[in-house]
Order: structure tokens, then C-alpha cells, then sequence
């Protein structure tokens, strides 16, 4: 039996420019990437050097203050190169992909018959650790702790967001085996969150506790749906799995080996190829674009609120199900600012028309419609915020750095995400994300 929850507040934004439900698997590519930027929090230490040969789930790199947290190659092949930035920063770690794949072997186990922990070391020794976050913070999980629950958010109300019961609806094996492993690293339970309006794909999982949920964006958003379901208070972990990555825990258990599958959904009103491909994490950007002129489109790793802009040359981030690709915001509007003059942009606003039409598609470009000003107006920020919690007050504070106000005003349970429509709609333009990131930030440096 599921448990329903109903989201009210938020803003669902149609935009042209979606996938189409045809998965096709991408050609191999001659290179791979593993970017430990994609892992908040992680200082990377290697244990390998440039030429060495790997084969895939050899260790590359491990967590310098989490020593048991590894991170494996997805392929097999030769570290080509190490890239670095400011201070040294590794960046990239560039992996050379051999013709076909290698793998090492870890053993295949049956997750509810295992000790607990040797399924934990298991998937740490498999670098499959990498796909558990935690709350709070949103950073990658401390192996050492206990979380009181895990949760799955197995759906997507972001703009052009990839399907997770299409991406998912041949993996159902692997998705219960990852599932099973996950019940043996908590005392609490696994919550699995699912579309209440979708085609009932996840219906029959097994060991966990279902919920269905409808609303709109960010309703999807794990941390809307710990908020709805257990809170996190001071001092309590809880776990995080995006659904592709439970399957390819489960892959890890019935296979032996360290799958990183990733489906990308190609999608946005600049892509030529929208389509679903499956290919491995860390692939190049370069793959799935074709040629585009890159000077007025902005390609996405992600979607187009929390995705993080990219080019031909990069590679995908470790995480994200989308490539999006719009128009950049290289062209103003003159008098832009005059109520009711453009209505080709979904809008929160009354000022704009476009709210009266609720069912139409429409093309966004990159441009922030003004600049950085006052927080003034207040309510709007409110209406977007699923949440029990003030999003203004909680942003002053973390401008502020008072960390007795932000303990108070709930940031143990927020993660940048959760704010990404307040970007959208507060008329003030400031960055609420990145001013959360950094609220988070000084709570790991001052309270851990």
C-alpha cells in the first residue's frame, strides 16, 4: 500500500523542446571523465598516475577526510590525463577507453541475505559509494554513519527532465537488488517516491515504503519529500540515491561489476537530436550535440534550473539524466521592462500574459531580464516554496552568516535545488542557490 502526498505550491514551466521517448545506446567514446567537482566537499587524493592502466571500478582517486569513500573508473583503459586548475584543484580525470571493457570482478551476493556489512563494503569498495549523498548539506555520505532512513525520489518535474519509468522500465531487476542493498545500510526505512499520475512502473517494489506524489515542481525534489515524510532535525543523517544510481548498486550485486550506466535525455529547443541515449557517466559532451553554434547556445549538464553550463569540449557531470540545449540570453529586448509588452516566457507574474495560457510550450533563452537589486518584494518567493520554511528569511541569514538564525530557519533541511525556482521568480535576481550553497558550507566548516 502507498502513502500519497500532495504538493500545492511550486511552478510547473512547459518548455519547448522535449525528448522523445526513443532510447538508443550511444557509440562508445574515446574518452571519459570522472570530475571531482561534481562531488561537494570531496579533497581527491590519487592512487594512480597518468599512463597507468584500469580496468573498470579500479580505484582512481579516494576521499582525503573519508578514506573508505572511493571512486572508480567507468570504463577500462589508460589515465590519458589529470587536469588541474587554481592550487592544483584536480578538475578532470581524463580516462583513454580501450575497444571494450574489462571489468573487475567483485563478486556477485545476494544483498538480503548478506551480513550489513559486507554489502556496505562492498559498494564502497566498488566506488558505488559515490551515488549516495546525505542530508544535510547535500554532500556525499559518510560511510561512518547511521542514516534514520534513505530516500528515492524515482520521478522528475524539472523543465524537460528525463522520464525515470521510461529510463528505468528494463532495469526493474536491478532496481529491486539495488533497493534490497540500500534496506541493509539503515535501521529505518527506504523511501521510494514515485509519480502518483505515472503508468505504475514502480508499483510492485518490494521492502520499502511507496509514496505516491502529485504537484507541481519541485515536488519531485527529494528534500520536499523528506520534509513531507520525515524530517531531518538536528544531529540526523539521512541518505540520498537518485533511482538510475540504485540500479546500478543492484547491477553491482547480481553482475559483480561496477556499471555506471547513465541515460541522458537530449532535450531543449536547440537540440537536433532529442532523444534518449544510454551511455556511461563521464562521457563528452561532444557526443550527443552535434555541431551547434556555441556562441549563441547554451549547453547544459542538467537541467535548465540546477544544471551547470558546458561546452563541446567537456564532459557530462556525474550525476545528471539531461543534456539541455537553449537559445543564449545574448539578445534584449527593447523596453522589457513594460508590463504586458512580451508574453513569449512563462511567467509567475501577472504582469506578463503568458500565465493565461497554461497549456502552451515555450522557448527560454539564458537572459536574466535585469540585473541584481534589493530584496523588496516579499510573498513571491513563498508561493514556489513547498516547504515549511521562510525562503527570504533563511537567505538573509546565510547572507549574514548567522548560524543561530539559519539553524532556525530550517537549513538543515534544504539543499540548493530547492531553490532553484525561487531564482526563477524572485524579482530581486540574486543567485538564491549559490547564497545556499554557501549557508551550507559555513554549517559543515562550524557546526560539521
Amino acid at each position: 500500500m502507498s502513502n500519497d502526498i500532495r504538493i500545492k505550491r511550486g511552478l510547473t514551466l512547459r518548455l519547448k523542446g522535449e525528448a522523445e521517448k526513443t532510447l538508443v545506446d550511444a557509440p562508445r567514446s574515446k574518452t571519459y571523465a570522472i570530475k571531482p567537482p561534481d562531488f561537494h566537499a570531496v579533497v581527491p587524493k590519487m592512487v594512480v598516475k597518468e599512463g597507468a592502466k584500469v580496468q573498470a571500478g579500479d580505484e582512481l582517486f579516494f576521499s582525503k577526510y573519508t578514506g573508505e569513500v572511493r571512486f572508480t573508473s567507468p570504463v577500462s583503459g589508460t589515465l590519458k590525463e589529470i587536469v588541474r586548475g587554481e592550487k592544483r584543484r584536480i578538475l578532470e580525470v581524463v580516462i583513454e577507453a580501450d575497444a571494450s571493457d574489462s571489468f573487475k570482478d567483485f563478486g556477485t551476493m545476494d544483498p538480503l541475505s548478506a551480513d550489513a556489512d559486507a554489502v556496505k563494503n562492498r559498494i564502497l569498495e566498488s566506488g558505488s559509494w559515490a551515488f549516495i549523498n546525505q542530508r544535510p548539506y547535500d554532500i556525499p555520505a559518510d560511510p561512518k554513519d547511521t542514516p534514520k532512513a534513505i530516500f528515492v525520489s524515482a520521478m522528475n518535474t524539472a523543465p524537460l527532465s528525463g522520464d525515470v519509468e521510461f529510463i528505468l522500465k528494463d532495469r526493474q531487476e536491478a532496481f529491486q537488488a539495488g533497493l534490497d542493498a540500500l534496506t541493509r545500510l539503515t535501521p529505518g526505512k527506504v523511501h521510494v517516491s514515485v509519480d502518483g499520475k505515472g503508468t505504475g512502473v514502480f508499483n510492485n517494489v518490494k521492502n520499502v515504503e511507496l509514496h505516491k506524489v502529485t504537484g507541481p515542481h519541485p515536488a519531485a525534489n527529494v528534500g520536499v519529500q523528506i520534509h513531507h515524510i520525515d524530517p531531518v532535525n538536528i544531529g540526523e543523517r539521512v541518505w540520498t540515491v537518485k533511482p538510475e544510481d540504485v540500479a546500478n548498486i543492484g547491477d553491482l550485486f547480481l553482475k559483480g561489476k561496477f556499471t555506471p550506466v547513465r541515460t541522458i535525455a537530449v532535450c531543449g529547443s536547440k537540440a537536433k537530436d532529442r532523444k534518449y541515449f544510454r551511455t556511461r557517466i563521464g562521457a563528452p559532451v561532444a557526443d550527443f550535440i552535434g555541431t551547434i553554434d556555441e556562441k549563441n547556445v547554451r549547453v547544459i549538464s542538467g537541467d535548465v534550473l540546477t544544471g551547470q553550463a558546458v561546452n563541446s569540449k567537456q564532459y557530462l557531470g556525474f550525476f545528471p539524466n539531461e543534456l539541455t540545449l537553449i537559445p543564449e540570453g545574448n539578445q534584449y529586448r527593447m523596453f522589457g521592462w513594460l508590463p504586458f509588452t512580451y508574453n513569449n516566457i512563462p511567467s509567475n507574474s501577472r504582469t506578463s500574459l503568458s500565465w493565461m495560457f497554461s497549456k502552451k510550450k515555450f522557448e527560454v533563452n539564458t537572459n536574466l531580464h535585469g540585473e541584481e537589486r534589493a530584496l523588496v518584494v516579499t510573498g513571491e518567493m513563498e508561493e514556489v516554496m513547498p516547504m515549511d520554511i521562510y525562503p527570504m528569511q533563511l537567505i538573509k541569514a546565510c547572507m549574514a552568516a548567522n548560524i543561530e538564525a539559519m539553524e532556525n530557519l530550517g537549513i538543515y533541511e534544504v539543499a540548493p535545488e530547492d531553490f532553484a525556482l525561487v531564482d526563477y521568480v524572485n524579482t530581486s535576481k540574486i543567485e538564491a542557490q549559490e547564497i545556499i550553497r554557501l549557508g551550507l558550507d559555513l554549517m559543515i566548516t562550524e557546526v560539521g
